[in-house]
């Protein structure tokens, strides 16, 4: 099975076009005042509509209001839908578009009971814990931490680069991995050569069998 591939953190149509180029399936749009790779709307609008077929466009929110979500949506093409923060399912589901929770890797948390209470998102997205940072850590967690059979379709995010993401896929063996600074020349600014070296990556693991999503379902 082919790894799924989101390119995260784009505020640039070039870095856009470059990743779909690649073979992205999908690209994030930050709208987190926090972040260093935040997009504003008119530029995220002017990105989205700008994708070519088939990729889709991510929208990430970090306990955001609904009134700041609905907003952005009114303005921009999203897809889908990806929370990062202590959403609860009702507040991933009042949108009306799918939606992926990201569950970042501290110590006790349970995959599968997370799996269980978000059970209609389209995956989880599993991030490296960091106290006080949503994401963009820039640091891979254990990957021996993820159980087996978790019920759910999963992202592997965290620290993932060109130099690692083909030991990832093998371990994890998920259904899509994320990436952002991993690819970058500097933040929100993608390097299309590592972006290329990245998709290289991933595609010598899905040959060699390692990008199966075939056990995480019970």
């Amino acid at each position: 099975m082919r790894t799924r591939v989101k390119i995260c953190g784009i505020t640039r149509n070039e870095d856009a076009l470059a990743a779909a180029a690649l073979g992205a399936d999908a690209i994030g749009l930050v709208f987190y005042a926090r972040s260093p790779r935040r997009v504003d709307v008119a530029r995220a609008a002017e990105i989205a509509a700008g994708l070519p077929p088939f990729v889709q466009a991510v929208g990430l929110f970090v306990d955001a209001g609904a009134a700041e979500i609905a907003a952005v949506l009114e303005r921009v093409r999203v897809d889908l839908l990806q929370f990062h923060g202590d959403e609860s399912p009702a507040d991933c589901r009042g949108f009306g578009l799918p939606y992926i929770k990201a569950v970042r890797m501290r110590p006790g948390i349970d995959v599968r009971a997370e799996a269980e209470r978000y059970h209609d998102a389209r995956a989880l997205l599993l991030d490296t814990y960091r106290p006080g940072v949503a994401g963009g850590t820039g640091a891979t967690f254990s990957w021996d931490e993820i159980p087996p059979r978790p019920g759910a379709h999963l992202l592997l995010a965290g620290g993932l680069t060109p130099e690692n993401v083909n030991d990832a896929i093998r371990a994890v063996r998920p259904y899509g991995v994320d990436v952002s600074g991993g690819v970058e020349a500097a933040k929100g600014v993608k390097d299309a050569a590592r972006m290329a070296a990245f998709f290289a990556a991933v595609r010598r693991a899905d040959a060699d069998g390692g990008g199966r999503d075939t056990d995480h379902f019970s």
